[in-house]
């Protein structure tokens, strides 16, 4: 996306809504040395953060994840990303083919050494329908390591980046204060966000009513409605107040500081009550600090676990 296409963006999105004096613009970078000449256009268009996909600060990795950068672009980009923009995030993927615990203990530590704002650190994880889960099912991917092997992995994750003054706020994002990603927060607190382009989805409240929004996928087809000023390739569904609340609480509780209960009462009781019972049933490792319950943090690698036996009953989990 060239600067002038950011700038156009930003342009009408600050003439159909009002912009506050702390508004965050991210954008999402990758780190090729051809995007990174771009920096100075997009800050200038008024991109105030910037998040690098770094993923990984090995070549033969990088090769393995599909991705089109060296680590010495990576290095570079985000370099140049620092003295261009206020506040910089990058990604880092783990659990990768072949690493051992010793190699990401390495890798972590050089890249906190960097001295990002914020870090985004995910496990790699093999989803369906994707490049990696058909390489997965011709086993053709080798070396992944064991659950006991990535659960160590994120332990060490979580001790590294917090005893470098990080907070771990979110499951895989770690802040120093003050740069917690803000339009994250809003997903992760059940907040509205608009969907616009190819694919996006969005979440909408009108009149007490949760909409889900979704844009068709297809990035032609798209356009072709947009340049016909066809509406039909959004599609809006209202959801009953179960769905809404069992998001909240699959969001919420990826969160440290967890959920809040009395907002989770008006959006639906019944899965309140739901949760308060299967906290008993379960013995189910959750903290209560004020209105908010959170999973302990000694817990949180079970999140997913934690999170199916909290709704158990509300015949949405999983």
């Amino acid at each position: 996306m060239t600067p002038e296409t950011v700038d156009q963006i930003l342009s009408t999105a600050r003439a159909e809504w009002s912009f506050t004096n702390s508004i965050e613009v991210t954008l999402e970078a990758n780190p090729t040395s051809v995007e990174a000449q771009s920096f100075s256009g997009y800050r200038d268009a008024g991109v105030n953060r910037v998040s690098v996909g770094i993923q990984a600060l090995n070549n033969a990795d990088l090769k393995n994840l599909g991705r089109l950068h060296t680590a010495e672009e990576a290095l570079q980009a985000l370099q140049t990303a620092r003295t261009t923009f206020d506040r910089v995030s990058f990604d880092l993927i783990y659990a990768r083919q072949f690493q051992s615990l010793l190699n990401w203990e390495d890798e972590l530590t050089s890249c906190i050494a960097l001295n990002p704002d914020h870090l985004s650190l995910y496990q790699l994880t093999i989803e369906p329908n994707t490049a990696f889960g058909a390489r997965y099912d011709r086993g053709s991917l080798a070396g992944l390591p064991s659950d006991d092997l990535s659960a160590d992995m994120y332990e060490l994750t979580s001790r590294l980046t917090n005893s470098a003054g990080y907070e771990t706020y979110e499951i895989s994002n770690y802040a120093r204060a003050g740069q917690h990603s803000k339009h994250n927060m809003i997903y992760w607190q059940g907040g509205d966000y608009v969907g616009v382009g190819p694919g996006a989805h969005g979440r909408l409240t009108r009149s007490s009513q949760r909409i889900a929004t979704t844009n068709v996928a297809s990035p032609g087809a798209w356009l072709k409605a947009v340049e016909q000023d066809v509406v039909s390739s959004t599609t809006y569904e209202s959801l009953s107040s179960e769905e809404h609340a069992v998001e909240y609480v699959l969001m919420s509780l990826r969160l440290r500081k967890g959920l809040d209960q009395n907002h989770l009462e008006k959006i639906d009781a019944r899965t309140h009550d739901i949760l308060l019972k299967n906290i008993d049933k379960y013995q189910l490792p959750i903290e209560q600090r004020g209105d908010y319950i959170r999973i302990a943090d000694d817990y949180r690698i079970l999140t997913n676990a934690v999170l199916t036996q909290l709704l158990s009953s509300s015949g949405s989990a999983g």
